[in-house]
């Protein structure tokens, strides 16, 4: 069984989440390494091409813009070795009495987990649960529906045994699971998560990549009245569908994603832009560069 700690004893009001979309009150990010193979993490164009005074210049810019929205933002230091350690989404989930320590089938980033929940631990949140033995998850796969309801993408980063120990941690909490097996796609090599293909923006609307979405998952936002922005083929490489909600209504996205912003735009939201060239060579956007500690609505 996923080990968990005793939740009745923790009250503490700067942390928890229970929304993909509420106020992003305070945020965790990681700076990128200098001292890491990002050839071996198949980060585009590295190591020749991959300007790293750029990589870190560009995530500061990022971390400010997080600040002047208005979010408190907890800087993690550097993991050296560690490339994709700057996607601090993936390692750990957070509930709202806690962080879950997850278990990851890249063995790049096997690393990242305990280093994350210890770091998210010594800010003050205790770890409700940490998967073991075979099971194998990332958070990428995982987004809030509702308060009470977790979405799970089956991957080939989160398997059958991470699906039901994360069920089984939830429950202990009262918050239901759904899980949307996703495609093949491009195979295993290529990280397909769940939330490659959806960012919810609004408790009424989502940012969708309908081409490789699954169809229980289009089926469960038109039966939620979720309506969706529809991402055009010619900007998903550049992770127009990553958008982070920094409360409902105002999102943060990737620069080169003009269409995406324009029809986010239109749709009455408040869209802000960071300079994306280089750190999306790690093929990661904003979502996946914050593990978001508190939202409140």
């Amino acid at each position: 069984m996923p080990i968990g700690t005793a939740r009745k004893d923790w009250v503490m009001s700067k942390f928890g989440v229970s929304s993909s979309v509420a106020n992003l009150k305070r945020v965790a990010v990681r700076t990128p390494t200098r001292d890491a193979d990002y050839q071996a993490a198949h980060w585009l164009g590295a190591p020749e091409q991959l300007d790293l005074d750029a990589l870190q210049a560009d995530h500061v810019a990022f971390v400010e813009l997080l600040r002047e929205l208005g979010c408190e933002v907890d800087v993690l230091p550097e993991a050296p070795g560690q490339a994709d350690a700057c996607f601090v989404y993936d390692p750990a989930f957070t509930t709202p009495t806690g962080v879950i320590q997850l278990q990851g089938a890249k063995e790049a980033r096997v690393k990242e987990p305990a280093m994350l929940a210890g770091d998210i631990n010594a800010l003050g949140m205790p770890t409700v649960g940490v998967l073991i033995g075979d099971a194998t998850a990332d958070a990428g796969d995982m987004f809030w529906l509702d308060d009470k309801t977790v979405a799970i993408g089956r991957t080939y980063r989160t398997n059958e045994a991470g699906e039901k120990q994360l069920r089984d941690i939830f429950a202990a909490e009262g918050i239901e699971t759904i899980a949307f097996h996703m495609p093949h796609a491009m195979g295993p090599e290529y990280c397909l998560h769940l939330m490659s293909v959806i960012s919810p923006i609004r408790d009424d609307l989502a940012v969708v990549y309908e081409r490789e979405a699954p169809v229980t998952l289009l089926q469960e936002l038109a039966k939620r009245g979720i309506k969706t922005i529809s991402v055009p083929d010619s900007e998903y490489m550049s992770l127009a569908c990553n958008v982070l909600a920094i409360r409902p209504g105002v999102v943060v996205m990737p620069s080169g994603n003009p269409i995406t912003a324009q029809l986010l735009r239109d749709a009455g939201i408040e869209v802000h832009i960071y300079k994306a060239d280089v750190i999306n060579r790690g093929e990661g956007g904003p979502t996946c560069l914050t593990r978001p500690l508190w939202r409140e609505d």
